[in-house]
């Protein structure tokens, strides 16, 4: 990828999913990519519910039906054109292909995701080496086992967990500001 800087704008809005399984670094790209863009950031780790939360405590994986209304508040927030006309950046897990596609209904045509790709041992170093999140490293298998790569997924770009960002923001940014505009056409 290119060394060159991000741009500082965009021609056209973007709502933007830094995705993958906890421990693949999806807030600070996340921060990165909105700084870059003078766009507000978000963790969607702060729209759980404090019963999600307190599940994921206990070491418990989160069930579809917990998830859901998560997902439902993260689609409004990059949905909302009006709070964030330039753009926003939320951070996701968004492992299955219908999390996504739920996202997708919501948002609208402007969504993009930035896949944050990594192995299991990777990951769960990361997530061990937290300081004070409620999200266990035991957990990391469970994501994995959830996880249904976005191969294939025109507005998805995937780049490796361990990118050095200072080297490659501004190809990602430029990367995702392509994606899946024709297929949204």
């Amino acid at each position: 990828m290119s060394t060159s800087g991000p741009p500082s704008r965009l021609d056209h809005r973007l709502a933007l999913v830094a995705m993958g399984v906890s421990g693949s670094g999806k807030t600070f790209v996340g921060e990165a990519i909105a700084k870059a863009l003078n766009i507000p950031f978000f963790d969607g780790d702060d729209l759980h519910s404090p019963q999600a939360r307190a599940r994921m405590t206990a070491g418990i994986a989160l069930t579809d039906e917990d998830r859901a209304p998560w997902l439902d508040r993260i689609g409004a927030l990059l949905a909302d054109s009006a709070a964030h006309p330039q753009g926003v950046v939320v951070a996701c897990s968004a492992l299955r292909r219908a999390y996504r596609d739920r996202l997708r209904a919501v948002a609208g045509p402007s969504l993009r995701f930035l896949f944050l790709k990594g192995d299991k041992a990777q990951m769960r170093a990361r997530v061990a080496g937290r300081k004070n999140h409620y999200m266990p490293a035991s957990l990391v298998d469970s994501q994995f086992a959830t996880l249904e790569p976005p191969e294939g997924e025109g507005d998805v770009v995937t780049i490796p967990a361990d990118a050095d960002l200072a080297q490659t923001l501004g190809a990602t940014i430029a990367r995702l500001s392509g994606a899946g505009r024709d297929s949204a056409r």
